[in-house]
């Protein structure tokens, strides 16, 4: 059964890095995807985006998103990843929304010593993003889909988190949201921790970012 990390029991301590999932764990960016996705559906002479089809769209890839919006027929599909190039994605990044204590949780794992990344299917938004929120100075190291051959949920990106950051998989703690992150954690073998989402949750169940530092604080 998973548990609500508030108070501390076992599990926490040999942590040295905490790997964050992006969309539904750093920001609330479902507007910001929704409002992207209707754009470019309307472009398209498509009708908006199902509820269902957001749920996949809110953790894959934008190139495996277009895929699946219009799988159906490939020119359309090759029409709207030109037409998406054409989109100012910069200015769907102001509909983001940051989840609360996040920057106070960032600069407590910094205090400890731990290292912070992020693993996100984003792929060309990922500067403005980061840029927008004043990131930078609170992550160690940021991979995107560009960065790998193979997006989450191969273990590819974790493998080169771990390994350019010089920790064991042991070491590390996946944040997420969505079951493509579990199945990356799992892939990864990192321990997996289900951000705002029980359905996913294993051993750990975050509702807050400040549980983070409780669950590390464990003894």
């Amino acid at each position: 059964m998973s548990r609500k990390v508030r108070t501390g029991s076992s599990g926490g301590p040999g942590i040295r890095c905490v790997i964050y999932d992006c969309d539904g764990v750093l920001f609330d960016s479902l507007e910001a995807n929704r409002r992207l996705y209707n754009d470019l559906c309307a472009a398209m002479g498509r009708p908006p985006v199902k509820a269902e089809e957001m749920k996949y769209i809110h953790s894959h890839t934008v190139f495996e998103s277009v895929h699946f919006l219009f799988r159906d027929d490939r020119k359309a599909e090759e029409k709207a990843l030109e037409v998406l190039k054409q989109l100012d994605i910069k200015s769907y990044v102001v509909y983001l929304k940051m989840e609360p204590h996040l920057i106070e949780t960032l600069q407590g794992l910094k205090g400890r010593g731990i290292f912070r990344a992020i693993n996100t299917n984003r792929t060309t938004s990922v500067p403005a993003l980061m840029a927008r929120f004043n990131l930078r100075p609170h992550f160690d190291m940021v991979v995107t889909a560009l960065d790998v051959e193979h997006s989450k949920p191969h273990p590819e990106s974790v493998e080169k988190i771990l390994r350019t950051l010089g920790v064991n998989k042991e070491e590390a703690l996946f944040v997420g949201d969505s079951e493509v992150d579990r199945e990356t954690a799992d892939a990864s073998g990192v321990r997996f921790a289900a951000y705002k989402n029980k359905e996913i949750a294993k051993e750990v169940f975050l509702e807050d970012h400040l549980d983070i530092l409780n669950y590390l604080s464990e003894k």
